[in-house]
């Protein structure tokens, strides 16, 4: 496999649509330098927002994703992709439907990666959470 930034975000964007969360986690560092985390405190509707350091940490944040959505009415979109040598930065459109309940939320979104020595080292993920939350809080 490349070291090339772009081609390891574009490998786990696929992993990631591919919803193999084993695979996915291969292509993190350990430990990874992780930010998906307001509210920091957690929030018993998304319990996958929290720290995360390993690869075992990734596989288990997409596997609660998973969980807690429905993967054939995800309409997740990437717009588009910017490279600066280690750095890449995905903006795009989440758009999910809540697994109980069935309640649908869009957000947009932008994700921060750093690549090194072919593996992810940082993962930076910009959305709007309160939607997120107030649609798994809906089903309380």
């Amino acid at each position: 496999m490349s070291n090339d930034t772009r081609d390891i975000v574009e490998e786990l964007l696929r992993r990631i649509a591919e919803g193999d969360h084993d695979r996915t986690a291969e292509l993190f560092a350990e430990p990874i330098d992780w930010q998906l985390d307001w509210p920091a405190e957690g929030h018993p509707a998304v319990p996958w927002i929290r720290p995360r350091s390993s690869r075992t940490d990734v596989a288990d944040h997409f596997r609660s994703l998973e969980a807690h959505h429905v993967p054939e009415l995800n309409g997740t979109s990437v717009t588009r992709i910017l490279v600066d040598g280690a750095h890449a930065v995905v903006f795009g459109e989440i758009v999910q439907t809540v697994r109980d309940g069935g309640t649908a939320y869009t957000s947009p979104f932008a994700l921060h990666l750093t690549v090194e020595d072919g593996l992810v080292t940082l993962y930076h993920i910009y959305e709007d959470s309160l939607t997120v939350a107030r649609a798994l809080s809906a089903q309380a």
